[in-house]
């Protein structure tokens, strides 16, 4: 598990397991959000499974599954709910981080610049000036 800080407010990771569940709670994390798609590659963890382990470590949990390659702007207005609604810091996972990041600069395009969010995800190790924010 690698935790990359975006914010105060959110962080996000690579595919994370429930063993680090534990782990995420002991960071300070108060809530978590699931952006991988269920099978998108064998062996994979299953949200279920992750959710069972956050449930039981007090971890308020949500699944917003974007494929890779397919985030939309709409999935961007989501996950930013779902950044207002759930406790914070805020732990967002998918396979690599890229798509959480990429949700996290799509729900910042009508309050952020352009190039503070471009900037702020790079400070991050994800370039996302590709993008059409």
């Amino acid at each position: 598990m690698k935790i990359k800080k975006i914010s105060d407010q959110l962080s996000v990771a690579d595919q994370i397991t429930k063993k680090d569940i534990v782990a995420i709670s002991k960071e300070g994390f108060k809530s978590l959000i699931c952006n991988r798609p269920d099978g998108e590659v064998p062996g994979q963890p299953a949200f279920k499974e992750i959710e069972e382990a956050a449930i039981k470590a007090n971890l308020p949990i949500r699944y917003l599954p974007a494929v890779s390659g397919a985030v939309t702007p709409e999935l961007g207005q989501e996950f930013g709910k779902l950044l207002e609604e759930l406790p914070k810091p805020v732990l967002a996972y998918c396979r690599s981080g890229m798509r959480c990041t990429t949700l996290w600069a799509l729900s910042n395009a009508k309050t952020m610049d352009r190039a503070s969010i471009v900037q702020t995800a790079a400070n991050a190790g994800y370039d996302i000036s590709a993008i059409s924010l």
